[in-house]
């Protein structure tokens, strides 16, 4: 069960991942999260301007990452591939490896939307907790503080509308092509960003199981 997921920044993949990984107990794996922990200064100010990071180093970490025990029976990619040429080299990369590519899922979210979802994100860093403060649904009840454990939200470097706007026309720039290329290879499957998390993974789960209960 090797998932890869596509989406335009704040279409909330990251949190779907985790939700994939937690019920079928495979890993998250986000290239994004693997490039933040990597201690390299060229590379993380790449990241807080939102230019677009180079294939082999990716490729690198994500090499790395695969080959441990925990990628064995699945894992959920988050992040990569995100153009053309990552997707040739991802094959190649399983094919090396020896696994199966598995289902693509491509969130599909409104670009205003999506704008509020990332410029109002906060985060805990004790206890994990995502809230925006632009989303009534999904507000802290005091503002900048997490509702589990009173800690003092963060917000991402990141997130702002200027790196928004760099990551979606990086995203339609390249990777609508790649959307093209695995639909000619028939392994795509669309999903509808929902209002809340739980009705998007309603429709992610609908399709895993058509895909892996009779397997």
């Amino acid at each position: 069960m090797n998932i890869t997921l596509i989406a335009p920044p704040a279409a909330g993949k990251g949190t779907q991942a985790k939700k994939i990984s937690k019920e079928y107990n495979i890993p998250h794996i986000s290239t994004g999260d693997l490039l933040r922990n990597v201690h390299d200064e060229k590379l993380n100010g790449k990241l807080k301007t939102g230019t677009f990071i180079d294939d082999q180093a990716i490729t690198n970490l994500l090499k790395e990452r695969l080959i441990k025990k925990d990628c064995e029976n699945g894992y959920v990619l988050d992040g990569y591939p995100r153009n053309l040429k990552q997707a040739l080299i991802y094959e190649d990369l399983l094919n090396e490896l020896n696994k199966k590519m598995g289902p693509v899922f491509v969130i599909q979210i409104d670009k205003d939307e999506a704008i509020k979802r990332m410029v109002g994100r906060r985060s805990c860093p004790n206890c994990g907790a995502v809230y925006n403060e632009l989303m009534e649904n999904i507000k802290p009840k005091q503002s900048g503080i997490c509702d589990n454990c009173a800690s003092t939200l963060i917000k991402r470097e990141d997130d702002t509308e200027e790196t928004f706007q760099k990551r979606f026309k990086t995203y339609e720039e390249l990777t609508m092509p790649l959307i093209e290329y695995y639909e000619g290879k028939g392994n795509i499957h669309y999903i509808k960003s929902g209002s809340t998390p739980e009705e998007t993974f309603k429709q992610i789960k609908q399709v895993i199981g058509g895909l892996y209960d009779n397997h």
